[in-house]
C-alpha cells in the first residue's frame, strides 16, 4: 500500500515528512544555541560505556516505537530514578511511622513507673 501524499504545504505534509525532511532543509545548530536548548531542557551531556548487547537492546525498543534510542535510555532512568527514590522515601516514612507508634505505647503491665 503506498503511502498518502499531504498537500504540498499543510500540516500533514509536515507530519508525514513530506516538508522539512530533507539536508536541504536543515542545518547544524551553533553551539551557543545548543548548550540553550539543553539549559531550557534542563539537559547535560555525559559520558557513559554500556554493555553493546544493552546498547543494541534499546536500539530494537527505540525502532518498535518509533522513538530514538537516546531518548529512550534517557526516559527508562528517569523512571527508574523516580521509582527508586519513591522506594527510598517510603521506607523513610513507613520507619518513622513505626518509631513514633512505638514511643506511643504504654510500656507493659509491672513496668510502669509509680507517681512520686
Amino acid at each position: 500500500m503506498a503511502r498518502k501524499q499531504a498537500p504540498k504545504y499543510s500540516d500533514d505534509a509536515w507530519e508525514l515528512g513530506d516538508l522539512g525532511a530533507s539536508r536541504e532543509h536543515t542545518k547544524k545548530a551553533t553551539k551557543e544555541l545548543a548548550t540553550q536548548v539543553d539549559d531550557v531542557l534542563g539537559l547535560q551531556m555525559i559520558s557513559i560505556r554500556l554493555d553493546k548487547s544493552l546498547i543494541d537492546s534499546f536500539k530494537l525498543l527505540a525502532d518498535f516505537h518509533g522513538v530514538g534510542y537516546q531518548p529512550l535510555m534517557r526516559d527508562a532512568l528517569k523512571r527508574f530514578a523516580e521509582a527508586e527514590m519513591k522506594a527510598i522515601v517510603s521506607g523513610v516514612v513507613e520507619s518513622q511511622k513505626k518509631k513514633t507508634a512505638e514511643k506511643q505505647e504504654p510500656p507493659p503491665s509491672g513496668q510502669q513507673q509509680k507517681a512520686a
